[in-house]
């Protein structure tokens, strides 16, 4: 069974390769765990909290309306 990855984890992965950023880099950039990263891109979190998106987003440089776009 495959996981539906949501749009916010493509954005962030979308987000990331643009930046050249590793997985684990950016999870230490935005002080969230590896696991957190890895679990949002592949469709394991479907629904961050807002203070995970905050963090996202500043690491990224974009905005949380960025993360959110469908």
């Amino acid at each position: 069974m495959s996981r539906e990855i949501s749009p916010i984890g493509k954005n962030i992965k979308k987000l990331r390769k643009q930046k050249d950023l590793s997985q684990d880099r950016l999870s230490k950039l935005a002080d969230i765990s590896y696991n957190t990263v890895i679990k949002l891109e592949s469709g394991g979190i479907t629904n961050p909290s807002i203070d995970t998106l905050q963090k996202l987003a500043k690491a990224l440089n974009v905005s949380v309306d960025d993360l959110l776009k469908l």
